[in-house]
């Protein structure tokens, strides 16, 4: 074990920092090798077989590039399940974590109609299906490839989720659907924002599920939140993970459309991440 750790630290400490290094070689270890997370901390003596000694090789070699080890490895971990994930979907973040509990531990009602716009991995949808009482799940995405993902997730996880290919910017078929909440991470990264961005999500995440134009950073908040208005049922919810820098403009762009009970919610980090409002 020792060895191995000692080795992705010497390779990787050109490109990553400390910590960061310290954290994939847990994932490394625990993820992609499944030893025992006490024998890790333990540092046991613990020799790789020649054949996973080649995948740990192939595994730095790739991280060396910049590809995210969650891709690497094929899944990562959303709000305590593991999740198939490649690059046609975006990795999961604990604010998108954040999102799914305020939404969970806001509604008890049992049967709620469930919609998850920009579905992706479909961690946000699946994570409601199989936290919520007995709810009906839909979740939507442009994507076919990112569709499947979510349909695999769906089946590995045993969550009960329909899933539609749809563009939410684009002229919907007449529908008399109502839903009594609609969930969405949609796009939300402006484009002159790519310059601070690490290379591991610029050159490996989608971003068809990343970036709107630097002129319409509300883009699809706007679409959803129209789309709402008569989608929703009287005192259906909307709820939102946005754009930190974007707080003040979705809460008024929700006040505009007639929605009521606006708040504008911190993450763990202290950022404006999470909007929810009222039909």
């Amino acid at each position: 074990m020792q060895e191995m750790i000692r080795y992705i630290k010497e390779q990787l400490s050109p490109v990553y920092p400390a910590n960061e290094i310290k954290a994939m070689a847990k994932v490394i270890a625990t993820d992609a090798f499944h030893f025992n997370i006490l024998d890790y901390y333990a540092g046991k003596d613990i020799k790789l077989s020649r054949e996973q000694n080649e995948i740990l090789h192939q595994i730095v070699a790739r991280l060396l590039l910049h590809e995210p080890l969650q891709y690497i490895i094929g899944e990562a971990w959303f709000h305590g399940r593991m999740f198939k994930v490649n690059k046609n979907v975006l990795i999961p973040r604990p604010e998108t974590g954040e999102l799914a509990d305020i939404i969970l531990h806001s509604h008890t009602k049992e049967k709620l109609k469930v919609l998850d716009i920009g579905t992706g991995s479909g961690c946000i949808a699946i994570t409601l299906a199989l936290g919520l009482p007995s709810p009906q799940v839909e979740a939507w995405d442009i994507s076919q490839e990112a569709l499947n993902t979510a349909k695999e997730n769906a089946q590995r996880l045993h969550a009960d989720v329909t899933f539609r290919q749809i563009d939410i910017l684009a002229s919907l078929p007449p529908s008399d659907a109502q839903w009594d909440i609609i969930a969405s991470n949609p796009p939300y990264v402006t484009e002159k924002e790519k310059k601070t961005m690490d290379a591991n999500v610029l050159d490996w995440e989608p971003g068809i599920a990343l970036f709107v134009p630097d002129q319409t950073p509300l883009l699809f908040y706007e679409a959803i939140g129209k789309f709402g208005r008569t989608h929703l049922k009287p005192g259906g919810m909307i709820y939102f993970e946005i754009n930190r820098m974007f707080g003040k403009e979705t809460a008024q762009l929700l006040q505009d459309l007639g929605y009521t009970d606006i708040e504008i919610l911190k993450d763990i980090s202290h950022n404006e991440r999470i909007a929810k409002a009222r039909r």
